[in-house]
């Protein structure tokens, strides 16, 4: 597996952690931004992080019939894990502000889902995941993702439920309390909410 040094590492090198002074899409400062399809879009090292990721979630899952992703940042990672575990991989998509399952998906009834993100901070897409799991009366086993940025302030999810590469606390800040230290660095507005 690997460690938390060598997968800062190779998230730095990809450009999938960044840093400097982000207004995050949510209007929040920060000093770190991470942009998992930066990794994701070198094949050679998501292959790395992939093959890490999936030793924990066998480590942690014993048993798992399918994987489930949000699209779209989930959608590679979900497909690299089941290709490695041999597992099953469909994801759901939003329409009318609601995962759905398209495409002729389909959950059967009693399957043990394990949901794959790219990475978790507010747990949001994940517990709509879990309704949906439910929705097809089977059973939720747990979340996987390259980067937990959680803080352990998911909304309801256990972090003990959560197999990660990467678990990284990143300061946010609202804009009337942002440190000097970052006041001083130029801002950078990424994400995809600003893209035209």
């Amino acid at each position: 597996m690997l460690s938390l040094k060598d997968s800062l590492v190779v998230l730095k090198k990809t450009r999938a952690l960044l840093e400097g002074h982000f207004v995050l899409s949510s209007g929040l400062h920060s000093p770190k931004y991470v942009q998992c399809a930066k990794l994701l879009s070198k094949p050679s090292y998501a292959s790395i992080m992939s093959k890490s990721l999936a030793s924990k979630i066998k480590k942690k899952f014993k048993k798992i019939d399918i994987i489930l992703s949000p699209a779209m940042g989930g959608i590679i990672i979900g497909y690299d894990i089941g290709r490695i575990l041999n597992k099953e991989t469909i994801f759901c998509e939003r329409v009318k502000g609601k995962f759905k399952l398209r495409r002729g998906f389909f959950i059967k009834p009693n399957s043990r889902v394990l949901i794959v993100e790219d990475v978790i901070t507010t747990g949001k897409s994940s517990l709509e995941c879990v309704r949906l799991i439910k929705k097809f009366k089977s059973k939720h086993v747990g979340f996987a993702c390259i980067i937990d940025r959680s803080n352990n302030k998911s909304l309801k999810i256990k972090t003990k439920n959560i197999v990660s590469q990467v678990k990284i606390d990143i300061p946010t800040f609202k804009r009337n309390n942002v440190p000097l230290s970052l006041k001083k660095l130029p801002i950078t507005s990424p994400g995809s909410r600003f893209i035209k």
